[in-house]
């Protein structure tokens, strides 16, 4: 009879054994930087999340910074929205302005800057639009400006979330043009159109006006088609890719693994993120246990970077186990 259990004897038995390790220094966080003075405001749906202007953005800089988190991806709220998401490549906008601070603040921390327009237009979809059709190839260039004027902010990585065809190399072309040759891009290349995002069109106000973005994010039920995404976006340029989200597509994240060499980021999401606090809150579950079960679970599938709310408080517990 083998004797499994010979190993599970004891934690310092486990903990020698163990296959899969989490580390701090893989999580990024997400933050979002609305527009204004002395903003704090708390996002209802995702408990402990909160929308920071530039002059307090220092409050959460320092947590994370303390914690040893890798980084944050950086999400912008504009005043101005417009049909052409113009304050998403003004050089001044919201995000450009987090961006300089951030860098100033926190030198050594990663700042991953989101690409898409869907928080900067007034009709909330992540494209161009002529009449209820999303443009694709219209919507290329300016996701390039954006991408250029991140990066001029202090941008250490370009995260593109739109799904529109073409874009990573549309944004490399505009990237190297620019003097940003050594600028990688974080492709959100297998990006699904989920339900699990409900919570975060809240935090950044980007629930669209008409329709849904079934045109352009993934079907669910295309595990295949997303690997010919990711391939399609290395080829394109892209340096690392996304799995978003992450625990209900596992499966294509440890397909992704077992067939792409480079870097893989998984996107622990809002709606993920809030069916936990809301069950811990009840009482239900063990809001530590869970979540360090299901960080567990995507770095097992494959991730090299996890992208989560939940970062904060996974990084204390790691230094606490």
């Amino acid at each position: 009879m083998k004797r499994f259990r010979r190993l599970r004897s004891s934690e310092a038995m486990r903990s020698l054994v163990r296959e899969t390790r989490l580390s701090k220094d893989m999580l990024i966080y997400p933050i979002f930087a609305a527009e204004g003075e002395n903003i704090k405001n708390p996002v209802p749906s995702m408990p402990g999340i909160f929308q920071y202007s530039v002059d307090r953005l220092d409050e959460i800089l320092t947590q994370i910074t303390e914690r040893g988190i890798a980084g944050i991806l950086i999400f912008g709220i504009p005043k101005h929205k417009d049909a052409l998401a113009t304050s998403a490549y003004d050089d001044n906008g919201i995000t450009q302005q987090a961006i300089r601070h951030i860098k100033a603040a926190a030198p050594g921390l990663l700042v991953i800057a989101d690409v898409c327009l869907c928080e900067y237009t007034s009709h909330g979809h992540c494209g161009m639009v002529c009449g209820h059709e999303i443009q694709n190839d219209e919507t290329l260039p300016l996701l390039a400006k954006m991408a250029v004027s991140l990066t001029k902010a202090g941008a250490d990585i370009i995260a593109p979330s739109d799904m529109m065809d073409g874009r990573v190399a549309a944004i490399r072309e505009a990237l190297d043009s620019a003097g940003f040759r050594n600028t990688p891009i974080l492709s959100y290349s297998a990006k699904f159109a989920s339900a699990y995002y409900g919570p975060f069109r809240d935090a950044a106000g980007s629930a669209p006006q008409f329709g849904d973005r079934r045109s352009y994010q993934m079907d669910p039920a295309n595990g295949r088609e997303a690997l010919r995404e990711i391939a399609d976006d290395i080829d394109e340029g892209a340096d690392m890719v996304m799995v978003k989200p992450a625990l209900a597509y596992l499966d294509v994240l440890h397909a992704a693994r077992e067939r792409f060499g480079l870097p893989i980021a998984a996107y622990n999401v809002s709606g993920e993120y809030a069916m936990v606090k809301a069950a811990a809150a009840n009482g239900w579950i063990d809001e530590r246990r869970i979540v360090m079960e299901n960080l567990t679970a995507i770095r097992r599938a494959g991730a090299d970077i996890i992208i989560t709310y939940h970062a904060l408080d996974a990084a204390k517990w790691l230094e606490e186990a």
